[in-house]
């Protein structure tokens, strides 16, 4: 998308919306992506490595500790947006693997065509639901990260918001791999809760990773979980607080016990 075209549009025919891409007037390179009105991802092509939504940034954050710095890793992203973490992780790591799965074809078509991805990105994009794109993938890919980007309120896919497809997310894990899920919802924390106890029973251990008022239920807004196949590194909880985006909180174990009951 060059400067002389700082708007375009394209209708999504799974959903019936119209999704936008608008040149950010604040950040030079920068463009918003929206969906039927709401703003999704935003995407700064000058400097991918930097993110702009809070809860991408604390995602991002999670990658890096997945892997040693500038490693490349193997990503699997299910529900692509704008494809900002696929762009962060080849900013931060290239040549890593990454796949992106999104149902709207129609979305991501609009998403490669306006804002094209860095050179030298190595990524293949599949069309169709999350919970099947794990069996359709090659059955010889494990990925060092899987990140969940798809909830974005308090109702959600039954199918995917469940233990069984953790399960069938972590087996497609490398020995080390973590999965990631972003779960917006609303001050109840009813969504999260259910998801801390689906993702625990289907991984080792799990961490909880917002802004510090997230939990204790003053608004809505994004809690970042994640699933570790082995007992969550304390060193992560030191990393991760101090990256922030600040206030941030950390919850495992019995502290995040006393949110989730």
């Amino acid at each position: 998308m060059n400067p002389a075209q700082p708007h375009a549009t394209r209708f999504l025919r799974t959903t019936g919306q119209h999704a936008t891409i608008e040149a950010d007037t604040l950040i030079n390179g920068s463009f918003v992506l929206s969906i039927g009105g709401a703003e999704q991802s935003h995407v700064n092509l000058q400097d991918p490595a930097e993110i702009f939504y809070e809860y991408l940034r604390r995602i991002g954050h999670v990658v890096d500790l997945a892997a040693e710095p500038g490693k490349p890793l193997t990503a699997l992203h299910l529900g692509a947006g704008a494809l900002t973490l696929a762009r962060y992780i080849q900013a931060t790591r290239p040549g890593s693997d990454q796949y992106a799965v999104e149902l709207e074809r129609e979305l991501l078509d609009f998403v490669l065509q306006k804002l094209p991805m860095p050179d030298g990105t190595a990524l293949s994009t599949h069309i169709g639901d999350a919970r099947d794109a794990l069996g359709e993938l090659p059955a010889h890919l494990t990925f060092d990260v899987v990140i969940l980007d798809i909830f974005s309120g308090p109702e959600a896919p039954g199918h995917i918001a469940c233990q069984e497809f953790y399960e069938e997310a972590a087996a497609r894990l490398s020995p080390n791999g973590v999965l990631i899920i972003n779960v917006g919802d609303e001050p109840a924390l009813t969504l999260v809760r259910s998801q801390v106890a689906a993702l625990r029973a289907a991984m080792t251990d799990v961490a909880a990773f917002a802004e510090s008022g997230m939990f204790e239920g003053r608004y809505p807004g994004n809690i970042v979980l994640v699933g570790t196949q082995k007992p969550w590194p304390p060193g992560w909880t030191a990393e991760l607080l101090a990256r922030g985006p600040h206030p941030a909180a950390v919850l495992t174990g019995v502290d995040l016990d006393r949110i989730t009951g």
